[in-house]
């Protein structure tokens, strides 16, 4: 982070239709994120000037987290059973100079409310004196699952990205530990591993003009957490090489400080900050996206949109549907062989809702799997309820047969089926994640007399029922099509 201006916020109501909002909901105004941690069934990330945000679900955060030292840029990681905060002190253009200061500090919980809620004192564990190369801002931390070792990278535009190894137990950095310079052209690091990569994410283009920033993230990899990072391209981020993992759109702009959250396997998030919201004031708020990885690289999702679409089973490709007789179009087929060549060609409309309604069940109709052919009982309008709350993944929705209120629902059998009417209980919503490799998981909110959580799964080609996720197994995994 360069600089950092913004206004004060707290006093400001801002009312957003969540179906529209494709950042998080409640106040999420903040800039520079931590990585989400979770603490106690809670979540929670920092920022700079100190303070954060909390979130009882994932979907809506509000003001309440708590920092001392103020500064810029933290980052936060969870190592065994204490909480390790980095931030930086000065630095970063902050009353415009760049001698800075990285400091870590630990503590037990994460939860001010909390009575072990005592952070230790800082420590310094890096630092710049405004004329070498190097700006001491912008701290990540990653402990590597491979050895256990402590690694943080820190810098900005004004000079090198570079890595020292802190120790795990103390927070400190390791004594005679050398600094490593590993990238040119980006702020805002943070290291991550996976399947045998480390990589290195940063922030590229222009931070804290709001509306005007060009803020993007970029990513290289390497075999060594000390480097080199290339690209896809093979080009070294010591280079000003770098692949871009998510930019900014047309009301979400300047993309920064990338995060990662690994739900369990499969289901992964990116927390990052948007520059300027423009559909929530143009205030810098928090964002949280599906990760996916594709070819070994990282590829930043978006939310779920709502639509009408085709549920498809990723185990055969047939399509959710309702178990319904199945209703023949009025007009017969035709051969090509037989074809008059002055017959004039014309459109067939399709099957439409009226055509079939009348032949279906009044009360609770069960749904299969099926080959697709765009019939109304195969298509679904997948809506965001606002009301309902969310997750890290998003809203809930309703999932409904297009053009009716009849709602996919859970069952206490914990099977599946649909109801005649949405009436907004917990078996009738639906969490949507997207999944690492691009593919979805379907869960209900909640599934009657059980606090299991299951997923809509493909127990055979046509039979949908609720299991366990399993990640490594086809039929838990849909697309929306």
């Amino acid at each position: 982070m360069k600089r950092y201006i913004i206004s004060a916020i707290s006093a400001i109501s801002l009312s957003v239709v969540c179906s529209q909002v494709q950042a998080q909901v409640g106040r999420p105004f903040i800039h520079d994120p931590s990585t989400i941690a979770e603490c106690d069934g809670k979540y929670y990330t920092f920022g700079t000037g100190g303070g954060g945000l909390i979130s009882e679900d994932g979907w809506a955060w509000y003001g309440g987290a708590e920092r001392p030292g103020r500064g810029a840029a933290p980052d936060v990681i969870k190592i065994g059973d204490r909480y390790l905060v980095a931030y930086s002190a000065t630095g970063g253009g902050l009353g415009g100079g760049h001698n800075g200061r990285v400091l870590t500090m630990w503590n037990k919980t994460l939860d001010p409310k909390s009575p072990d809620f005592e952070f230790t004192e800082a420590v310094v564990v890096a630092e710049s004196d405004g004329i070498e190369d190097n700006d001491a801002i912008d701290a990540g931390l990653l402990l590597d699952p491979t050895t256990g070792r402590l690694w943080c990278s820190y810098g900005t535009y004004f000079g090198f990205i570079r890595i020292v190894e802190l120790d795990p137990e103390t927070g400190k950095r390791v004594e005679g530990n050398e600094a490593i310079d590993v990238a040119i052209d980006c702020e805002a690091t943070d290291l991550e591993y996976r399947d045998g990569w480390y990589y290195l994410f940063g922030t590229h283009g222009t931070c804290c003009d709001g509306s005007n920033s060009t803020y993007n993230i970029v990513v290289g990899r390497s075999r060594n957490v000390t480097g080199p990072y290339v690209d896809h391209l093979g080009r070294d981020m010591m280079r000003g090489g770098a692949k871009m993992v998510i930019g900014g759109s047309d009301r979400l702009i300047g993309a920064g400080h990338f995060g990662r959250f690994i739900e369990e396997e499969g289901v992964e998030k990116m927390s990052l900050h948007y520059e300027a919201d423009l559909d929530q004031g143009g205030y810098s708020v928090l964002a949280i996206r599906p990760l996916i990885w594709k070819d070994g690289w990282p590829i930043g999702g978006e939310l779920f949109k709502d639509g009408t679409y085709k549920i498809e089973s990723e185990r055969r490709g047939y399509g959710l549907e309702l178990a319904v007789d199945f209703v023949r179009m009025p007009r017969a087929a035709r051969g090509f062989f037989n074809m008059d060549e002055n017959t004039p060609v014309e459109p067939v409309a399709a099957q439409k809702l009226d055509d079939v309604i009348g032949t279906w069940p009044e009360g609770e109709i069960s749904v299969r799997i099926g080959d697709y052919i765009g019939r109304p009982h195969q298509k679904w309008s997948v809506v965001a309820v606002p009301e309902a709350g969310g997750t890290l993944a998003g809203p809930y929705f309703k999932i409904v047969i297009e053009g009716t209120n009849r709602a996919l629902a859970a069952t206490a059998e914990k099977e599946v089926t649909t109801v005649p009417e949405f009436t907004g209980a917990p078996e009738q919503l639906w969490r949507i994640d997207q999944l690492t490799d691009g593919t979805f998981r379907i869960m209900p909110k909640a599934v009657p007399g059980t606090d299991e959580k299951l997923a809509l799964v493909s127990i055979a080609d046509s039979t949908p029922t609720l299991a366990p996720f399993d990640f490594n197994n086809v039929n838990c995994k849909w697309n929306f099509k």
